[in-house]
């Protein structure tokens, strides 16, 4: 347990895996905008696509850089950790998803240049909220640092 929460503490990999994040939250946030306002799907549809693509840079980032050398290297492994982590993810998108859906109920408008800004804002907010979720649950299942390497 003590190796898990010194694993977990690391700041070189919360820093790795937070810069993975802002190069996924690009992803996220090119992906999902464009689709909102070029072809008007709804934020949280939007945000599911743009989400996916984001997850798929970042795991491929995340296993060369953040958590290098905390897998078995064969195609099979990655694969079943690209499993993993679409499905570890998938509460940190949840979690996403119901921050879209929630401030989209919120009264507000804010127009510029003939596009509504509210429709986009709860985007940045929702990756925040899931970034930790993420951090703690990927670290633990899909790259499972601080197990014996028997266990990858």
């Amino acid at each position: 347990m003590t190796n898990r929460l010194s694993a977990l503490a690391s700041g070189t990999r919360f820093g790795k895996f937070a810069s993975v994040g802002v190069v996924g939250a690009m992803f996220d946030l090119t992906v999902s905008s464009i689709l909102i306002i070029f072809f008007g799907v709804l934020g949280e549809y939007a945000k599911l696509a743009g989400a996916e693509v984001a997850i798929v840079v970042m795991f491929i980032i995340n296993d060369r850089w953040t958590f290098a050398g905390a897998g078995a290297d064969h195609l099979m492994a990655k694969g079943r950790r690209f499993l993993k982590s679409n499905l570890v993810r998938s509460g940190g998108l949840a979690v996403q998803v119901l921050v879209v859906r929630a401030l989209r109920e919120v009264p507000v408008s804010i127009p510029v240049f003939g596009i509504d800004l509210w429709q986009l804002i709860p985007l940045p907010i929702a990756i925040a909220a899931s970034m930790f979720l993420n951090y703690v649950a990927e670290s633990l299942f899909t790259w499972r640092i601080a197990a014996g390497s028997s266990q990858r």
